[in-house]
């Protein structure tokens, strides 16, 4: 949850709470910003005397340690912010539901429903709440009806869309020159007087022609609508990775070729075992549920169509890694280097890694993992959820944590390069091939090492999106 006053600005704690306001407290020196969350470990996090945040974005670092104590300040005491804000942003978890109605398809607003009745239960001034949470069409509406059914007398609530558009690992820069800011409001004149007072807020850096200003609803669909076009990209060239090693074309020199189209574009079209992360999975089911509902099947089948094609890549990879490996990996070691589901951030929501590392154990491998930012109680979590059927004692056994790459690599059959960091191209991989068993595989599944150069050294390698024995 999060809370702004003229003079005061609180955010939640999490990933978008956390990064924006620290850079609106960066931005804005005269407006005190103080980020409020439950979860008193993760406050204790954010005031670290030594700055060991509890996210990992690049930048952001910095960026604490300028505001911090000036302006920025972190607390666990959410009723005093909701009675001193003017402005408060809901910026809380909006997971895929995984039971009940809409299960596996629809956003869990649970949270979102609890801070709203907060804010109503606690309240005693007029309040512009924003929207900062990813959220289904017409959620807004939701959350007036709780505000004005529990609210104190005379005590107005003006609601806001204020969807983020960040990318983990640019998540700083983003903010700095964002591409734009978006605030939805009704249509009314006090919706307009509430939507000048968020912009007044972010015109503080941001140029006012980046500022867009809608209506309520289109302002929340056009998060799920962005980030679902921008994962059907990866799909699309993820589909034609499989065409190229099927025919030995090249996927790197097809997406160059099809980028160089004005009207299409380079930008999300380098193939990859799969895309990952908290948003675009999550917003394209809630796109698949929100059209079902809206009894619109052939809509819906189109944008499930992305999360399958993704699924199918991540299986597909997997399997070639056994294919290759003399159609068996049971009590091979196989290093997997990144767990993260992307370079330049600590988040593994959905990565890549996790599924190929589940199809690893299906198939009795032993796995060295290694990741330069995701912290091991994290790989567990996330391992026992993925691998239910096998106990943490067994998992622990046949799964390893290690502390560098090489030290993952040594005694490894395979090396499968699941996140892109760039630590992994400055390894000396001529140390790996000798401490590895022979023949010694790389499986690269982000196009990030120099194939030739390993084949040169020794290693037998597979590049996704590339038929190289064609």
């Amino acid at each position: 949850m999060c809370f702004v006053k003229r003079t005061s600005l609180c955010f939640g704690a999490g990933y978008v709470g956390g990064p924006t306001c620290a850079v609106i407290a960066l931005k804005c020196p005269h407006i005190q910003v103080t980020i409020v969350d439950i979860n008193q470990s993760r406050i204790d996090a954010w005031n670290n005397p030594d700055y060991k945040l509890p996210i990992y974005e690049p930048g952001l670092e910095e960026v604490v340690r300028q505001a911090r104590g000036r302006n920025l300040f972190f607390s666990t005491d959410v009723d005093k912010g909701i009675r001193e804000a003017d402005l408060i942003f809901v910026s809380v978890n909006t997971p895929t539901k995984k039971s009940g109605v809409g299960a596996g398809f629809a956003a869990d607003l649970n949270y979102v429903e609890l801070a709203t009745r907060r804010i109503a239960a606690v309240a005693t001034s007029n309040k512009i709440v924003v929207e900062k949470s990813t959220v289904p069409c017409r959620t807004a509406e939701s959350m007036r009806t709780i505000l004005e059914a529990n609210s104190c007398p005379n005590c107005r609530f003006d609601i806001l869309s204020n969807p983020e558009f960040l990318a983990e690992g640019t998540a700083i820069d983003d903010l700095f020159a964002p591409d734009r800011v978006l605030i939805g409001s009704l249509e009314t004149p006090e919706g307009k007087v509430a939507c000048d007072a968020l912009t007044e807020v972010y015109a503080n850096w941001v140029p006012r022609e980046r500022i867009l200003t809608v209506g309520l609803w289109s302002s929340e669909l056009s998060k799920l609508a962005a980030n679902a076009m921008l994962a059907q990209r990866i799909s699309s060239i993820n589909a034609l990775s499989a065409i190229c090693e099927a025919t030995g074309a090249n996927i790197d020199e097809v997406a160059h070729a099809v980028g160089k189209d004005s009207r299409v574009g380079p930008k999300f079209l380098r193939a990859s075992v799969g895309f990952g992360g908290s948003c675009f999975q999550k917003d394209i089911l809630n796109l698949v549920y929100l059209s079902e509902s809206l009894h619109l099947p052939e809509v819906a089948n189109y944008w499930r169509q992305v999360v399958l094609m993704n699924e199918y890549q991540k299986t597909r990879f997997s399997k070639k890694v056994v294919d290759t490996l003399f159609n068996t990996i049971t009590g091979k070691s196989i290093a997997v280097l990144g767990f993260a589901f992307k370079a330049d951030t600590g988040d593994t929501r959905e990565s890549a890694a996790i599924s190929l590392i589940r199809d690893f154990q299906a198939e009795n491998a032993k796995v060295n993992i290694y990741d330069p930012q995701v912290e091991p109680q994290q790989i567990w979590i996330d391992l026992s959820e993925a691998c239910p059927t096998i106990p943490l004692t067994t998992l622990q056994q046949r799964v390893k944590i290690s502390s560098s790459a090489l030290e993952a690599c040594k005694e490894a059959e395979a090396v499968v390069i699941a996140t892109e960091w760039s630590e992994f191209r400055n390894i000396d991989w001529n140390e790996v091939y000798r401490n590895m068993k022979k023949p010694a595989f790389v499986f690269d599944g982000r196009i990030l090492l120099d194939a030739d150069k390993l084949r040169n050294i020794g290693f037998k390698v597979t590049v996704i999106g590339r038929g190289e024995n064609l």
